[in-house]
């Protein structure tokens, strides 16, 4: 089974990088761009992205997250930005596809951990949860107390576990990785949005990133308009970030797993520029 995980989507930049590619690699459809070409040519069974920051780069609309979805991405998954926009507060309960937070209140709306069938009919577990360090989030779970009880619930029913930790602090991350270890067949993980160097296979069976990226602009402050984002450091006056739309990129972790028994056997990261035209603004 191969699974594509996706860096955060950012802003309409992002939008239109998963628009001009994702269902081309779901339907082994030739687009000219050899890389996207390399992967459409085996096809993609899975497709998970972390949509915190679609909507301008703060959190994401519920018309956004439906819109990604019918472009080929099977499950999204929020962060700390989950209840930013109110229609994706009143919309999370009714669409399975959109993961909160698993350690976020168990009344929040919405749910953290669901479980889905691949193209081949292989079913999977997703569980997506948010770090501890640096967000201000009140009343969270700790996630490393609670984790391994929910893999080891989903690995009674499907080998194939994929956990989704949107965090900041690198460490925290592969304290995470190292934790799940041999148990989970995938950690991967968000926030940063800048692609890490550390894909690799944990025990034999875990694939392993420190963070997924972005698709969106590569040339860009986490996809934003880089003088914007340079005036806000000099002057402490928090202004609203601009989109760019400079070299945009498809990036993430593209991985082969056992049919049998859910082992990574193998993960590649992903950086492919991708032509866009600027999308009108929807939101």
């Amino acid at each position: 089974m191969r699974v594509l995980f996706l860096g955060e989507i950012v802003g309409r930049c992002g939008i239109g990088v998963i628009k001009n590619t994702i269902k081309n690699l779901r339907t082994k459809t030739m687009s000219g761009n050899r890389e996207l070409d390399e992967i459409a040519s085996e096809g993609v069974d899975f497709v998970v992205a972390n949509a915190e920051g679609a909507t301008g780069g703060y959190g994401c609309g519920l018309n956004n997250a439906l819109s990604l979805h019918h472009m080929g991405i099977d499950v999204l998954t929020l962060g700390e930005k989950t209840y930013y926009k109110i229609d994706m507060v009143e919309g999370l309960p009714k669409h399975d596809r959109i993961l909160r937070p698993a350690n976020y209140p168990e009344d929040a709306p919405g749910r953290g951990v669901r479980h889905y069938s691949s193209e081949g009919g292989n079913r999977i577990c997703v569980i997506n949860l948010l770090g501890m360090m640096g967000f201000t989030n009140p009343h969270l779970n700790n996630p490393f107390l609670f984790v391994e009880n929910v893999v080891n619930k989903a690995l009674e029913e499907t080998p194939f576990v994929f956990v989704i930790y949107h965090a900041q602090a690198t460490a925290e991350k592969i304290a995470m990785g190292k934790l799940l270890a041999g148990k989970a067949s995938a950690v991967v993980c968000t926030h940063a949005k800048v692609l890490t160097a550390d894909a690799s296979i944990l025990e034999n069976r875990t694939a392993y990133i420190s963070d997924l990226g972005r698709c969106g602009s590569a040339m860009s402050v986490g996809g934003f308009d880089p003088q914007q984002e340079i005036a806000k450091y000099r002057t402490g006056v928090n202004g609203r970030s601009r989109e760019t739309w400079e070299n945009p990129e498809l990036q993430g972790l593209l991985c082969e797993f056992d049919n049998k028994t859910g082992n990574a056997l193998s993960v590649k990261t992903i950086r492919i520029p991708v032509g866009v035209k600027p999308l009108a603004q929807t939101y």
